[in-house]
This record gives structure tokens, C-alpha cells and sequence, in this order.
């Protein structure tokens, strides 16, 4: 279903084609209402009787095509085990930085080459719909560093290729899907480290993202259920926008313990242990519900 209308999207594909084929990233889910799932697709098929073919992709081109990064960040942001908890090799070019105006002059550096890196961050500063007219307005804001960037303007659909772009922020529905060579992403508050555990902390996702909207019902409903897919969203979200570059990526966090986490985990120095996640998700009204195989992909080739 899409935005409400119609019935639920993989059946109408099913039903209005001869052939389907689906590439599914389990590791991409970054909304409540995100249902593209591995076992939904195959129970639409059944009912029409369709044959299954499933595949894996195995070979990716994502992060200069360093397996070992996308394992590592699976390790260290606690989405699944892998051989990689202690670091990657290869020439991915992953820093971390204390001071976001010096992840960004970084970033701005690396822009002025090709106009191909940016910076992007996690949606944890509201959106205005209104006066989103100039980078001038400072969004998301970081005060212990006197540091402000604006989300970004106007048609996301330029965001890739428009120069001024460099001013501004990709959150992860502008970005979901798009690569540059660089990025430098600000991980927010929903995620921390605490007490040598992840913690991912939705309520501080921004009121104006819609992303977490229907949350607070499931939460009454089905509280595991919430808290799981409260983990994966923002997990999810930061593992995409982290390898949205091909080249490198760049982090600030404004969590201290979790930037040292990110340190410790990249120069081989975690003793690591996988933790079951720790969510925190609040009873009471969330900023959104107020307003109105590791990397792997499965090819799903539906034949009626």
C-alpha cells in the first residue's frame, strides 16, 4: 500500500506482471512502514501460486568494494556477528572526528575536486517545511561547538549534483539509494554508548520524522515487536548513510562515549562483545506520533 491507497504494493506488482524481480537488502529497512520483507514477498507469491526463485548477490561495488568495512560496521554497530569486530584492511579511507567543523572542512576539501562528497546526518533535528528557502537557516544544530548546518533545500532530487549542496545535510530519505565519493555523517543522539553497551534512543529522533509514526500503538500492541523494530530503524539508518561513500566516510558523533566506541572498534583495540540491543522507547506520546545475512541481497524472481 502507498500512502494509504490502494491495496499492499508487493501484491499489486505480483498481480499486474508476468515476471517480478526483487533485490532485498534487509539491512535498508528505515521506517515504521517499510514491509518489503523476504517472507511477506514469498507469502504474496504463494497465494497467487507463483514459482520461487531465490539468489544471492554475491559479489557488491559499495565503499570502494570493501567487504571487510561493511562487515566491520555490521560488527560495531551491532546489526550482526562478523570476523571483522576488530577492524577491516583495505584502502577505505574511515576517520573520526572530535570537531564537526573539521569532519566538514574535510568533506568541503573533498568536494572541491568533483563536487561529489557531502555531509549528511541522522534525523534527529526537526525539518520546517516552511522557510526552507536558504542554507542560512541552520537546522541542525551542535552549541558545544558553535557548529550549524541547514538540512538541505528544495528538490531532493538535485541534492547529488546541485554544488550549493555542500551547505547542507542529507538526512537518510534523501540520500537512501545515492552514492558520492565522500561523506561525512553526524550521528545524533539516537544512538549512544553507555555502560559498554549500544544504546539507540528513538526519542530523540526529530518530531517532524515521520520515519517512527505508528510506533507508539505497537508499542502498547506488541512491545518487543516495537522495541525491535525501533533498533533496526536506527541502526539501519546509520548504516546506510555510512556507506553512502564510495571512497571514505567521516564520522562525528555527538555521543563522546560513542565516538570513543567508533576509535577503539577502528584501531583494533575493542574487546568485543555482542550485546542483545538496548532500546529506549518511551510510553509516552513520540515526537512523530504528535504531528498528522549481512549485506546480502536476495534476488526474488516471481514467475506466475
Amino acid at each position: 500500500m502507498f500512502q494509504n491507497q490502494g491495496e499492499d504494493q508487493i501484491k499489486e506488482i505480483i498481480n499486474a506482471s508476468i515476471f517480478s524481480v526483487f533485490f532485498i537488502d534487509r539491512n535498508q529497512r528505515v521506517t515504521f512502514n517499510d514491509a518489503g520483507t523476504i517472507d511477506k514477498i514469498r507469502n504474496f507469491a504463494q497465494e497467487q501460486n507463483s514459482l520461487i526463485y531465490e539468489g544471492v548477490l554475491e559479489s557488491q561495488f559499495r565503499c570502494n568494494g570493501s567487504d571487510g568495512y561493511l562487515a566491520w560496521l555490521d560488527n560495531v554497530l551491532q546489526i550482526a556477528e562478523t570476523a571483522n569486530y576488530d577492524g577491516f584492511e583495505g584502502d577505505y579511507d574511515f576517520k573520526i572526528f572530535d570537531n564537526p567543523h573539521e569532519m566538514y572542512a574535510a568533506i568541503k576539501a573533498k568536494n572541491k575536486i568533483n563536487n561529489k562528497s557531502r555531509v549528511l546526518a541522522g534525523y534527529c533535528w526537526d525539518w520546517p517545511k516552511e522557510g526552507r528557502m536558504t542554507s542560512l537557516v541552520k537546522d541542525i544544530q551542535i552549541p558545544e561547538h558553535n557548529f550549524g548546518i541547514s538540512w538541505n533545500l528544495g528538490n531532493s532530487d538535485t541534492y547529488a549534483i546541485d554544488p550549493d549542496s555542500i551547505n547542507e545535510a542529507g538526512c537518510i530519505h534523501t540520500t537512501q539509494g545515492l552514492e558520492f565519493e565522500y561523506v561525512g555523517v553526524i550521528i545524533g543522539d539516537d544512538l549512544r554508548y553507555e555502560n559498554g553497551k549500544l544504546i539507540v534512543d528513538i526519542n530523540k529522533r526529530a518530531k517532524t520524522d515521520q520515519s517512527i509514526k505508528g510506533i507508539k500503538k505497537l508499542l502498547k500492541e506488541n512491545p518487543e515487536e516495537a522495541q525491535h523494530i525501533a533498533n533496526e530503524i536506527v541502526k539501519n539508518t546509520y548504516r546506510t548513510l555510512m556507506t553512502r561513500g564510495q571512497k571514505g566516510c567521516y564520522i562525528y558523533c555527538t555521543n563522546k562515549e560513542l565516538s570513543n566506541y567508533f576509535k577503539l572498534a577502528y584501531n583494533h583495540q575493542l574487546s568485543y562483545t555482542y550485546n542483545e540491543p538496548q532500546v529506549v522507547l518511551s510510553e509516552q506520546p513520540l515526537a512523530a506520533d504528535k504531528t498528522n545475512s549481512n549485506i546480502d541481497k536476495l534476488n526474488l524472481k516471481l514467475d506466475k
